[in-house]
């Protein structure tokens, strides 16, 4: 028996790296899952994508900037109204943000960051939560980051809204662990995604992938992580099998969150 045989899984950000990539591992289990991003071209390759895993996977496409509380509520109603119900929810929708000194933030930089990733995480625990309560089961995957339980340095929105979803897991676990919810939050690294390629690009531009190997080599695995090994991790977190972890912030950094 698959994980998630009938299962409906929301994933946020999923036209790329970490969403897409978990998408595909949750189709190979069986699930049913609600794409949102703000490109709907990429969401239909991620659809096509999951087709070719599992074509019996049932699947609804809907556009949102999860920054916006009303497209979140959307999303959220749209799937009610195709599968009644949310089993699973990966929370996952963020940007990174221009890096900068704190001095050199702009206040409009800041807030586009804090919109995204922390207002929208909420967001979406809202209207996800009032489900899953009603339902009486569930599980929540935040996506934060290693910038949320450490400095990283040139990132004050992104380190800030990162640290603010990790307050926010901690805090909503304890408040629904009793309605049969669990809700975790993930801490990757550096993850080779599009947005690690555009931050490697802000630092060193067209030299980009010399300043990866450099990034990389502090890093008790010397490497950069995988998307297959982030999505294993939130498949997991997602599922029965861990049913009693709860408030947890999982760090997938190949060790690098304790070395510094």
């Amino acid at each position: 028996m698959k994980r998630f045989q009938g299962k409906v899984v929301i994933v946020t950000g999923a036209s790329a790296g970490l969403g897409q990539g978990t998408c595909l591992r949750l189709a190979e289990e069986g699930a049913n899952l609600v794409l949102v991003a703000t490109n709907e071209e990429k969401l239909k390759h991620t659809e096509d994508l999951i087709k070719d895993i599992n074509p019996k996977a049932q699947t609804l496409i809907v556009k949102a900037d999860v920054g916006k509380e009303e497209e979140v509520k959307n999303y959220v109603d749209k799937t009610m109204e195709k599968f009644g119900r949310i089993d699973g929810f990966f929370n996952n929708a963020g940007i990174e943000g221009k890096q900068n000194l704190t001095e050199n933030y702009t206040a409009e930089e800041f807030q586009r960051v804090v919109d995204i990733n922390l207002n929208g995480v909420f967001y979406g625990m809202k209207y996800v939560l009032k489900v899953m309560h009603e339902q009486g089961e569930g599980a929540i995957v935040n996506s934060a980051s290693v910038g949320g339980i450490r400095g990283v340095g040139n990132q004050s929105g992104y380190s800030a809204t990162k640290h603010g979803v990790v307050g926010l897991t901690r805090n909503s676990a304890v408040e629904y662990g009793q309605y049969g919810i669990n809700i975790n939050a993930i801490a990757p690294g550096a993850i080779m995604t599009d947005m690690v390629e555009g931050s490697l690009r802000q630092m060193g531009g067209d030299d980009w992938e010399a300043v990866g190997k450099e990034f990389v080599k502090p890093n008790p695995m010397q490497r950069f992580g995988k998307v297959e090994e982030v999505a294993g991790v939130v498949a997991f977190l997602l599922s029965k099998d861990a049913g009693f972890i709860n408030g947890q912030v999982l760090p997938i950094d190949g060790g690098q969150s304790y070395k510094y």
